[in-house]
């Protein structure tokens, strides 16, 4: 059996968590895994791990000075086959000290690296990714992002397996939005979801609805974030007199459910996009949507077809988009129906799943890429 501990820190639910519950959610139930998660005390996140009925450690998580929590943690790596899957660098420190700690050869640190990011040259970053065994990028974008910065050789560990989704049913139930809104069958019920901030565009989407009809359309905004941003987009709608076509619903669990609901989803982020999991979250529930074509989206979005691309941050082009699927139903359908076809064959979760867990496996049939022994002197090598 493969002992696989799943290490995240974020205070809010984030695209991290959800990645991790999923994978989680089957893992529990394979005989080949025994499956733990490591996260800190906080409410939001633990109400969400608690759901799946698993073993939770619960540590302080406080980065690189942080000694009590490797300490901690080494505890539970003394024996057997471990595999530790952290989400960020910063939980990366304390894996790898764990490890060291714990002296047990036959541990592995894997990192899923959630977003596009250049690898750092100091000598703490560089000493990290040495301890590090395997790297997983979501996209080739995002693993070349990385590599092609490198001054060390990272490419032989790092590898790419995008991100799936699965329809993660919570129990919360979902209300009808075209009958709490009123909409007429001729107004379309466009949705974005995801962080309120200002790297995801959303005052981008905002601007290009001034440029459309208020009549044919209704925009639901699913998802939290800044508080100063926030208040910036409600301040945006209300000068613009957009109060009776937009609806800030705030963090929802069930997304899909809301999802099947809306005729066409808009996802205009400014930044790259290391995949983007609320893209693959239309495409799986078989809707047409638009989003930019400036990170890894043009990897599985073939502009016309299954979805639309936009230059980021290109208020008239993305006008134009909506303006599209608004007046063209036929349209949406079609790139709906082929969205959903492409996931299925090939972005789907039990497809992203064999692969994470074939690469558990190999990982733990390989030497480590450090040594974890002692030395002659007794000191951690």
């Amino acid at each position: 059996m493969i002992n696989v501990f799943h290490i995240v820190s974020n205070k809010h639910w984030t695209g991290a968590e959800q990645y991790t519950y999923d994978l989680v959610a089957l893992l529990r139930n394979n005989p080949d895994f025994y499956v733990e998660v490591v996260c800190r005390k906080h409410p939001n996140v633990l109400k969400q791990y608690r759901r799946l009925e698993i073993p939770i450690s619960i540590l302080p998580l406080k980065g690189v000075t942080d000694i009590d929590s490797p300490v901690r943690f080494a505890r539970l790596l003394r024996h057997g086959s471990n595999i530790i899957h952290v989400h960020s660098f910063r939980d990366a420190f304390m894996a790898v000290m764990a490890r060291r700690i714990s002296e047990n050869r036959d541990t592995r640190v894997v990192v899923s690296v959630h977003g596009v990011y250049k690898p750092k040259s100091n000598y703490m970053y560089t000493k990290l990714y040495k301890s590090i065994d395997r790297f997983i990028f979501s996209s080739q974008m995002a693993r070349d992002a990385f590599v092609g910065k490198a001054k060390k050789p990272y490419a032989d560990r790092a590898v790419v397996i995008r991100d799936s989704v699965c329809d993660s049913q919570l129990g919360t139930q979902v209300p009808e939005l075209r009958r709490e809104l009123n909409l007429d069958s001729h107004q379309a019920l466009i949705m974005y979801h995801g962080k309120l901030t200002a790297d995801k565009g959303l005052d981008v989407l905002l601007s290009a609805l001034t440029r459309i009809d208020t009549s044919r359309y209704h925009l639901v905004v699913i998802g939290d974030g800044q508080a100063k941003y926030k208040a910036r987009i409600k301040g945006f709608i209300v000068s613009n007199g957009l109060v009776n076509n937009v609806s800030l619903l705030g963090f929802r669990d069930n997304i899909l459910e809301y999802l099947r609901q809306a005729d066409f989803g808009v996802l205009p982020s400014v930044t790259p996009e290391a995949l983007g999991i609320a893209n693959l979250e239309y495409m799986m529930a078989g809707k047409a949507h638009i989003c930019t074509n400036n990170g890894a989206q043009p990897e599985y979005v073939v502009n016309g077809e299954n979805g639309l691309l936009v230059p980021p941050g290109d208020v008239d082009a993305l006008a134009d988009a909506i303006n599209l699927l608004i007046n063209d139903s036929a349209a949406r359908s079609r790139m709906g129906t082929k969205a959903q076809h492409d996931f299925n064959t090939n972005l789907d979760y039990p497809g992203f799943y064999k692969k994470m867990t074939d690469l558990y496996r190999q990982l733990l049939e390989t030497d480590p890429v450090v040594d974890v022994s002692r030395d002659s002197s007794g000191t951690v090598d």
